[in-house]
């Protein structure tokens, strides 16, 4: 049962205040059995004192592009209502002159847009409306039966409402429906959801919780487990073997959806969608529609589901019919859209953004982590709707027509205008090892500030862990994540991009970063010493690499390397052959895998550094006493000594490589390949010849 969250002890007290209405929405959003991701609005009526000194009569609704849950005063849209509540006497109103008209009724210009679900609020005469899509009345409202159900479990208490787009036509008909029945405690809106009402916020959102637990009560009470979506056809595989299968498809399934821009692939494999996916009769419901308008702007219609009998030896099996499938869901996602198309609408990505496997689960995918996730949940939202549509009676959803106009709906178009346009790494997820280092983190700050995903991979978890959580805290969760690795060991670097994977999809950037130094004579090298050289820089560079180069081809989608080499990689720096040795070593590796890369468009380029001692574990260890007695100067000199025999008379920083990798991951770069970049303030002697 949902449960009611309100605290007299937390809630504002000022009944009528827009900081009440902000806690009750946040309350209602906090639970998405209650409502979906950015979906619903709220509303509350009040007086407020013009700049006239005058009073009038202020609503404040849900502005267009907030969530429920974390929205804040300023996400609040006030209107006139001396100056809508005309619009009542109309018979009809276009939305583009419904969205017009409530731009002069707004009594801050600096307020969002408003929804175009204000008239419904706005015409309904009590102080406080929630307008929700609960599971549970979605559930009611997508049965063939819904009516009738509605009126065993409400009596007389409720409004129903035929489907209509949201608009001016829906909000009328909520009115009259209401105006027309005293006895009216709730209105019901076919293959929609709910809106209620109440005297105070609190009493409102009481409402709200009630209604819902009605529904939800007589539904759980006509659920049959074991006949649940037609019966088990499939068990899920155990969890390890879902997540094993997962990664090794993740790479196909992103490069198969990444048509026209690429997307971030996120799996999930929670108890509601094994069950769902594993289910008889599941195919032939998820192929009937989307639950509600809500579902279908981040979900498409339907999704794609692939059958396939679980198998976790059989992958190559399942990759084929992932191509098979993915192939024939874009074929007929053309198709509806130029069997609907009607005014020039500019066609979506073909490709699913959700996608259903047997035994194993669900693939959602979209443009960000974040926004895949989104497709996620609300998919976890149609789940429960034809789980209780199904208890109910036979599940059913918009009409394709109406979907269309649902998905192509120019109010919706329109708000893909206002968003910002995309940042040079939105899309592309970067693996970064020595993650935790000053250059790795630069790295990491440097791309994700334009929009990249980053997989931080370092020895050192808890200073990668650190990086990673200073990064989500700036730019969101999961923006970045942290893996343990040691380069030399082929199964941690297969594990780590097996994490990478089932994290974000597959992976764009590699930025071969991880690293250390030994200063010795030549005489005196150690042959441990050369093996550890050799080991980090040269086998782990190329197992790092090898890893990458794998699933760059498996999605299909290029990729871009980038190795982070040395001043020593082309000179041979004293009492460092060891060190010099691997670094020229992965130079010439790396213009090998752009030689072979080429033809997979996968770019693979080298900066050379000099000396970046800032935030250098490198540095921080016997290295700089070593360097310093090769030098014949005592180690705090070494900055100086090093600025002092650039050309450019500077110091090097890890944000100035950072830059320089920033650049050969970037389209800028897009031409570029096999080649070195020095990034050393001019060390004559290091100069390439």
């Amino acid at each position: 049962m949902v449960q009611n969250l309100w605290n007299a002890a937390d809630a504002p007290q000022q009944a009528n205040g827009l900081e009440q209405l902000v806690y009750r929405s946040n309350m209602i959003g906090s639970d998405r059995r209650v409502c979906n991701w950015g979906g619903g609005n709220t509303s509350s009526k009040t007086k407020m004192i013009d700049f006239r000194g005058q009073e009038i009569d202020v609503m404040y609704v849900k502005g267009s592009g907030s969530d429920l849950a974390t929205m804040k005063a300023q996400h609040f849209t006030g209107l006139n209502l001396s100056y809508i509540q005309p619009l009542l006497e109309r018979d009809e109103m276009s939305d583009e002159d419904m969205v017009a008209y409530l731009s002069n009724c707004m009594i801050d210009s600096k307020h969002p847009r408003a929804s175009i679900e204000t008239l419904l609020h706005a015409f309904l005469p009590f102080p406080h409306v929630d307008h929700t899509h609960p599971d549970a009345i979605i559930s009611i409202c997508c049965a063939d039966n819904g009516k009738e159900i509605a009126k065993e479990i409400f009596g007389d208490r409720f409004v129903w409402v035929p489907y209509v787009r949201p608009g001016f036509t829906l909000s009328k008909m909520i009115a009259d429906g209401v105006r027309s029945n005293p006895q009216a405690e709730l209105v019901l809106m076919e293959k929609h959801g709910l809106v209620t009402w109440g005297d105070t916020s609190e009493a409102c959102y009481a409402q709200t919780i009630n209604i819902i637990n009605e529904a939800e009560q007589y539904i759980e009470a006509k659920v049959n487990e074991a006949k649940l979506f037609g019966g088990q056809k499939h068990a899920p595989l155990a969890p390890e073997a879902r997540q094993s299968v997962a990664a090794q498809i993740m790479p196909l399934i992103r490069g198969l959806v990444s048509d026209e821009k690429k997307m971030i692939v996120t799996f999930d494999d929670e108890a509601d969608v094994l069950a769902f996916v594993g289910g008889s009769a599941s195919q032939q419901l998820s192929q009937i529609g989307a639950a509600c308008p809500d579902h279908l702007v981040h979900t498409k219609v339907t999704p794609l589901f692939i059958d396939w009998e679980p198998n976790e030896q059989d992958i190559e099996g399942l990759k084929q019919r992932l191509v098979e499938g993915l192939s024939s869901y874009k074929e007929g996602y053309k198709a509806y859209f130029e069997r609907n198309s009607e005014n020039n609408e500019v066609m979506f990505e073909a490709a699913p953004r959700v996608i259903l496997i047997p035994g194993i689960g669900m693939f959602n995918t979209g443009k960000s982590w974040a926004m895949s996730k989104v497709s996620g949940a609300l998919y976890h939202r149609a789940i429960a709707v034809m789980r209780g549509s199904t208890a109910l009676g036979n599940f059913v959803s918009l009409s394709e027509n109406e979907s269309f106009h649902v998905e192509y709906w120019p109010l919706e178009l329109y708000k893909l205008t206002l968003a910002p346009a995309e940042m040079e790494f939105s899309r592309q997820i970067a693996f970064i090892t020595g993650g935790a280092g000053g250059i790795g983190s630069a790295t990491a700050q440097r791309l994700v500030e334009e929009g990249a995903h980053v997989v931080l991979a370092d020895l050192n978890l808890e200073g990668a862990q650190k990086v990673a959580d200073e990064l989500n805290a700036k730019y969101g969760d999961a923006r970045a994540l942290a893996v343990k690795m040691d380069v030399t060991k082929e199964e941690e670097v297969q594990a780590a991009y097996a994490e990478a994977v089932l994290q974000y999809g597959g992976v764009d950037i590699i930025v071969n970063n991880a690293g250390l130094a030994t200063s010795s004579p030549f005489d005196e090298t150690s042959l441990k010493e050369w093996n550890l050289n050799i080991n980090v820089l040269g086998t782990g560079y190329f197992l790092v690499a090898r890893e990458a180069f794998k699933i760059m081809k498996q999605q299909s989608i290029g990729g871009s390397m980038v190795f982070v080499g040395s001043k020593n990689s082309v000179y041979a720096g004293k009492n460092a052959s060891a060190y010099s040795a691997a670094k020229a070593l992965e130079a010439h590796l790396a213009r090998c895998i752009a030689a072979e890369g080429g033809e997979f468009g996968i770019r693979v380029n080298t900066v050379l550094p000099d000396a970046i001692l800032q935030g250098s574990a490198i540095w921080n260890s016997n290295w700089r006493n070593e360097r310093a007695a090769a030098y014949g100067i005592e180690p705090d000199q070494l900055e100086e000594y090093y600025r002092k025999r650039t050309t450019l008379l500077v110091n090097i920083y890890p944000k100035d490589i950072a830059e320089g990798i920033a650049f050969f991951a970037s389209s800028k770069a897009s031409k570029t390949t096999g080649c070195m970049l020095t990034i050393d303030g001019g060390v004559p002697a290091a100069f390439t010849r």
